[in-house]
C-alpha cells in the first residue's frame, strides 16, 4: 500500500523518549529512529532490537505491523504513530506476548514529509 498524498508521518525519525526504557538503552545499539516509507513499508531500530515494518497509512497516523531480531532472537509485533500538536510523533510498540512501550520521536532535519 502507497502512502496518501497527504501523508505527514513519512521519513526518518529519531526516536527521543520511552515510558519503558532510558537514552542508554534506547541508543545501545546506535541512534534509536523509524523509518516510514512511501511503499507499504519502513523500519525501527532501538537497543538490540530491529525490525521491518508493515504500514498502513492515514493522513495522521500509521498502522503497523513488525518484524525482526531483538539480542539476536525472532521478535514480531504490531504498533500505530500518530502526529502530535507539537510536530513530534507518539508511538504505540507492542512486542507479541510481551512489553507495550510508548515512545515519542522528531523528525530528522534531513527527512522531507510526503
Amino acid at each position: 500500500m502507497s502512502a496518501p498524498a497527504d501523508c505527514q508521518l513519512v521519513g526518518r525519525w529519531r526516536i527521543v523518549e520511552a515510558d519503558l526504557w532510558d537514552r542508554d538503552h534506547l541508543d545501545l545499539c546506535g541512534p534509536a529512529a523509524i523509518t516510514i516509507g512511501a511503499e507499504g513499508r519502513g523500519e525501527i531500530a532501538f537497543g538490540a532490537m530491529e525490525a521491518g515494518l508493515e504500514i498502513a497509512y492515514g493522513r495522521t497516523s500509521i498502522d503497523f505491523n513488525w518484524i525482526g531480531f531483538d539480542e539476536g532472537d525472532d521478535v514480531s509485533g504490531e504498533g500505530s504513530a500518530e502526529l502530535l500538536d507539537d510536530g513530534s510523533i507518539e508511538i504505540e510498540f507492542a512486542y507479541h506476548n510481551g512489553d507495550e512501550a510508548v515512545l515519542k520521536a522528531k523528525r530528522e532535519p534531513f527527512s522531507a514529509a510526503c
